[in-house]
C-alpha cells in the first residue's frame, strides 16, 4: 500500500488500508491489480478520472482523421464529364482527402473493364505531380476501384 504522501506502507490488510483511506478523507484505489499481492494508493478518485480524462481529450486532439472521397462515374463517360471529374478530383487532392474513383458498370458493360481501367490511368495522370496511387484499380463486383492519396511518388 502507498499512503497519500507517496510513502510506501508495506503489505497492509484490506480493512485497516481503507480505516486509513477514511481518516484521510480519501479513497482506496487499487493500482497495481496484476502484481503480487496487489497494490493500493491512497488518492482522491474524481482527481484521478478527471486527469485521465484530460489525457484523452489531448490524444484526442493529436489524433488525425483520415478523409475519403469519392467519385463515381460510368464506363462510357463523355469528355465534358471527365474534365468535371477531374478538377473535383484535383480540389479534393490538394486540400487534402484521399479519392476514391469508382466506375461502376451496369448489365453487359462489364465487357468495357479496360476502357475503364484506361479511364482512371487518364485521371490519376492528371494528378500524378501531387497525388500518388495507394491501391491499383481492381475489380470489387460490379465496380472498379482505385484509390487516390495525396503526396508524391515514393
Amino acid at each position: 500500500m502507498i499512503d497519500e504522501n507517496g510513502q510506501k506502507k508495506g503489505v497492509v490488510s484490506i480493512n485497516e488500508a481503507l480505516n486509513l483511506a477514511y481518516e484521510a478523507g480519501l479513497d482506496l484505489v487499487e493500482v497495481g491489480a496484476n502484481s503480487k499481492p496487489p497494490v493500493c494508493k491512497i488518492m482522491d478518485y474524481g482527481q484521478l478520472k478527471y486527469a485521465h480524462k484530460k489525457k484523452m481529450q489531448e490524444a484526442k486532439k493529436k489524433q488525425s482523421v483520415i478523409k475519403v472521397k469519392e467519385l463515381k462515374m460510368r464506363p462510357k463517360i463523355e469528355s465534358h464529364d471527365f474534365e468535371v471529374k477531374a478538377k473535383k478530383l484535383i480540389d479534393f487532392i490538394k486540400s487534402g482527402y484521399k479519392v476514391r474513383l469508382v466506375i461502376r458498370f451496369r448489365g453487359r458493360e462489364i465487357i468495357y473493364a479496360d476502357s475503364a481501367k484506361e479511364i482512371l490511368n487518364n485521371l490519376f495522370e492528371r494528378v500524378s505531380d501531387i497525388a500518388h496511387i495507394e491501391q491499383q484499380p481492381s475489380m470489387s463486383g460490379y465496380m472498379m476501384v482505385m484509390v487516390v492519396a495525396p503526396g508524391t511518388n515514393k
